[in-house]
């Protein structure tokens, strides 16, 4: 509960082909650095992506697994006054497939505790 803060609001938006399709989750307030959270609150996450989706996700899976993601990657609240913006989001989203589709999904040894 970092600065009095009890909660990370998410914003969701669903394709009109969901579930076959994942949806587009960013976070929204407040500022979280780390937790493979990226610029403007998207999440680097490779179950959110068109090669990670599979329609057997269910919100309740989402919300988990986000949740799991800011605990692994030591998330933390920032104190200043900056705000995510969707545009940033869906930016950093983009390049994150891009980069991804390119390189694959790879997680250091050291990431994962080893």
């Amino acid at each position: 509960r970092a600065n009095n803060i009890g909660y990370i609001l998410l914003n969701m938006t669903f394709p009109e082909n969901f579930p076959f399709a994942p949806p587009f989750v960013r976070v929204v307030a407040p500022i979280v650095e780390g937790g493979y959270v990226l610029d403007g609150g998207a999440l680097c996450l490779e179950l959110l992506t068109p090669n990670g989706w599979t329609a057997a996700y269910t919100i309740e899976a989402i919300v988990t697994q986000v949740g799991s993601a800011l605990i692994k990657g030591n998330a933390k609240i920032a104190k200043d006054g900056r705000k995510f913006s969707l545009k940033a989001a869906q930016a950093s989203y983009k390049s994150l497939i891009k980069t991804h589709e390119k390189y694959g999904w790879v997680t250091s040894p050291k990431a994962e505790g080893y």
